[in-house]
């Protein structure tokens, strides 16, 4: 489930941000779902990274895109996981381009099958 999540990530980011990002880790632990995305700042934002303004602009900018996507990722994470989606949680570090998505579900996934190896 968890390399499924990942594998879904990555072709969302693509299809909406337009680039996907170069790795993608999930983690399940209970109720929430760790996303973790290496590689996702493109050429321009990594310019743009050089300031404190320019910082705060890619962060603005990324979770706006998301919070926009955020019906989508819902039906998404609810199809592979079989849960009701509580809530999103993002952000971006511009050191060093690695972007992090919390997901919380209504259910604790640990509980209802066995993710772990």
């Amino acid at each position: 489930m968890e390399d499924e999540i990942s594998k879904a990530l990555i072709s969302f980011e693509k299809e909406h941000m337009g680039r996907g990002p170069v790795e993608a880790k999930t983690y399940i632990i209970q109720d929430v779902v760790m996303i973790r995305l290496r590689g996702v700042l493109t050429p321009a934002e990594r310019q743009l990274a050089k300031d404190e303004a320019g910082v705060q602009l890619i962060k603005q900018i990324r979770a706006k895109l998301l919070e926009n996507s955020t019906e989508i990722l819902k039906v998404l994470m609810s199809d592979i996981t079989g849960c009701e989606v509580v809530s999103f949680h993002t952000d971006t570090s511009t050191k060093t381009g690695e972007r992090f998505i919390i997901v919380t579900l209504a259910d604790d996934l640990e509980s209802k099958v066995s993710i772990r190896k």
